[in-house]
């Protein structure tokens, strides 16, 4: 790897975020109603809610009902997944082009 190659890989890692504070998924406000006996959903408004959808391959999605606090914790995290995501694309990249390099210093096409 050269002096460059290096240098834009240790600018990426020090960029990640840390791996304890990422979450994969989707973040969805409904509306809950009730099909009888709630006064405030018989009214028309209903209970709005935070959910957090995670899919998981080969089963079926995972909802899980949050608490007002824990939204913007959730949603830290789900920038953090999509930044995480980004800069390990960018990581893979750079060592795509050096074994391109590699290969054609060995002759290789």
């Amino acid at each position: 790897m050269n002096v460059n190659s290096e240098q834009r890989v240790h600018r990426i890692l020090q960029r990640l975020a840390d791996p304890g504070a990422v979450l994969r998924g989707s973040l969805l406000h409904r509306t809950i109603r009730h099909a009888r006996g709630c006064r405030t959903c018989a009214d028309g408004g209903g209970h709005p809610t935070w959910i957090l959808a995670t899919s998981y391959p080969g089963k079926r999605i995972h909802h899980l009902t949050l608490r007002p606090h824990q939204v913007p914790l959730v949603r830290r995290g789900l920038a953090n997944y999509r930044r995480l995501q980004k800069l390990l694309e960018q990581l893979c990249e750079i060592n795509r082009q050096q074994l391109r390099a590699a290969l054609q210093d060995q002759g290789h096409d």
